[in-house]
């Protein structure tokens, strides 16, 4: 967890003082787009003399008079009624803050980033989160932790923020802007307040501080897990084995039996055993020698899957709970840090999430046995809440209790009145798609249908009240087949039709995609390509060459293979005893200094 690196980032206010550097930052803000800060410079005014001002910033930056502006509050309303303060930093802070970012990005994500870490991290985004809980937390576990930092971004210490930074980055200018950027406060009915801990706000530097700062402890947590796991596998189960025993037995009797009576009552306490056999698993999953934990974190939500004693699962609570505590100086937030049975619903980034046994699935053990498989498999689903607080929270829908029971009724959305026919029904379809495509990778994907459905007569009744009509007639109005949608003509004078978005919600054999390495596959879907379309696909599986003269080296078993070499670890993480490389890979192969 300490272990110190190899080299320091030096020089980085030097990279930031090229205009060109300055106009790629420039480019990411504006397209991002935004509000002006409290210099009231906005994007358009900011584009239209972008030159002039990029210069003005690269002179002040060459001549180290830069100094960052406090950030404009406003606040917006939060799902529980509440009011979220939101910073708003200056557009020439934001480029800075953004040339500084593409400097300091790099470096982090090659040389100090743990792998268990998602979240403003370039390819680690909440898809990738959710993979990572599947492939991990697919077997048994008993207890499931969502842990929330409580308030993260706005109360992170600003000395013990920079005592991290200094580990990593050694240049005194890059590090005293920082420092300027975390106490510059922030402008509220005119007055400037001050800012005594977190991350600016708004600001684009503050999600990679957030990630610096907890990289301790995805580390820390790293080497908790070294120390947590216990055992190499879990014993066997005595009851099961016993059963196998008198099975075996049965088995030998039957074969001695010499009346067709004898045969019969054998045969129908073999199918009795068998029924019962298939109830139980071949491992003790109560092993008190076997534990395991597994850590998924995305930003300041992390999640936690156990395999224990109850006793191991609340003491890795409080260890954890104490750690924050003491030395990230921050605090769990109570409402959003739940312990759940796996087999519970436990919630993460608005999924829910809980393990479904599978007793009655059997597998082939390494040494080629059959044995009962009582792993668990993870099931991904929608909320009927999330679906309710967007609904909600878009003004689409109403929720009417008759007779003590909840209906939802679609609503006009008045907003949206005032524009065109084609910008509010590309409004929808953004809003449409988007949830739908978050949603996407859950097993019962299907319930996103009531979504879909309560959006389209939202629509209807949108378009209903800005023409004072009924939703019959503008369903007959928009109608293209048995599709609604909007015609228009683009920018040539062509007629064009867009629709409304009804992309699929059927059930996804693949929800997560088919990287082999990264998921699990679901059992009876995939199977494993053939040797012989292998070597026809004349590619090196080891290098990604193209070529035709290829070769195959073969193992005996995988157990033996050192993992210390490369192409023996993806040899295990294929699990193949066959890799069809080119005859330079198999060289390196048999020479050992493949890298």
């Amino acid at each position: 967890m300490n272990e110190p690196l190899k080299f320091k980032l030096f020089s980085v206010y030097g990279q930031i003082l090229h205009k060109k550097v300055l106009e790629e930052a420039w480019q990411h803000v504006k397209k991002n787009k935004g509000c002006g800060g409290i210099d009231k410079v906005s994007i358009k005014d900011f584009e239209k003399n972008s030159d002039v001002y990029l210069n003005k910033l690269l002179e002040e930056l060459k001549n180290k008079e830069y100094k960052p502006s406090p950030v404009a509050r406003k606040y917006i309303p939060k799902k529980n009624g509440e009011l979220r303060p939101l910073g708003i930093p200056t557009i020439k802070d934001r480029i800075v803050q953004q040339a500084v970012v593409n400097k300091l990005q790099p470096f982090f994500e090659t040389n100090v980033f743990h792998d268990n870490s998602c979240g403003f991290r370039p390819n680690k985004d909440v898809e990738l989160a959710i993979k990572k809980v599947i492939c991990r937390i697919e077997y048994e576990y008993f207890y499931v932790y969502d842990f929330d930092i409580k308030g993260y971004f706005d109360n992170i210490p600003h000395k013990k923020l920079m005592k991290v930074l200094n580990k990593y980055v050694s240049d005194g200018t890059i590090l005293d802007m920082i420092w300027k950027w975390l106490k510059a406060g922030y402008m509220e009915d005119n007055q400037l307040h001050q800012s005594y801990s977190g991350t600016p706000q708004g600001g684009i530097i503050s999600p990679i501080l957030a990630n610096i700062y907890l990289d301790q402890f995805d580390k820390y947590m790293a080497e908790y897990k070294k120390r947590f796991d216990r055992g190499d596998k879990r014993a066997v189960n005595v009851e099961y084995r016993k059963l196998s025993d008198k099975r075996i037995r049965l088995k030998r009797k039957l074969t001695k039996a010499k009346t067709e009576e004898e045969k019969q009552s054998l045969l129908e306490s073999i199918r009795e055993l068998d029924r019962v056999h298939k109830s139980i698993p071949c491992k003790d999953p109560m092993d008190e020698n076997f534990r395991r934990l597994q850590y998924v974190r995305y930003a300041d939500d992390f999640l936690i899957g156990i395999i224990g004693a109850k006793e191991d699962a609340q003491a890795v609570k409080q260890e954890i709970g104490a750690y924050i505590a003491e030395q990230l100086k921050l605090e769990l937030s109570d409402e959003k840090t739940l312990v759940t049975k796996a087999t519970d619903r436990a919630k993460f980034l608005g999924f829910e999430i809980r393990v479904t046994p599978q007793s009655n699935h059997t597998k082939k053990t390494k040494s080629g046995a059959t044995a009962r498989n009582y792993s668990g498999h993870v099931m991904l689903e929608v909320p009927t809440s999330a679906i309710q607080k967007k609904l909600l929270e878009l003004g689409a829908m109403r929720i009417d209790v008759r007779n003590g029971t909840e209906i939802w009724q679609p609503t006009h959305r008045g907003k949206l009145v005032g524009r065109t026919d084609l910008s509010i029904l590309d409004q929808y379809n953004s809003e449409i798609r988007g949830f739908c495509n978050y949603y996407a990778i859950a097993n019962n994907r299907s319930k996103l249908h009531k979504f879909r459905c309560i959006m389209e007569y939202s629509f209807y009744k949108t378009l209903a009240c800005k023409y004072r009509t009924t939703k019959r007639k503008i369903m007959e109005k928009y109608r293209v087949g048995k599709d609604i949608g909007v015609k228009f003509q683009d920018k040539h004078g062509n007629d064009r039709i867009r629709l409304l978005w009804k992309g699929s919600l059927a059930k996804d054999p693949y929800p997560l995609g088919k990287e082999a390495d990264i998921i699990h596959k679901p059992k009876g879907i995939l199977k494993k390509p053939s040797l012989g379309s292998r070597l026809k696909a004349n590619r090196c599986e080891w290098c990604g060459k193209e070529t035709s003269a290829l070769v195959m080296h073969q193992v005996r078993t995988l157990k033996e293979l050192d993992e210390s070499q490369p192409w023996a670890a993806f040899m295990k993480k294929i699990n193949r005893k066959t890799l069809v490389v080119c005859e330079s890979c198999h060289t390196k192969i048999h020479g050992a200094d493949c890298e």
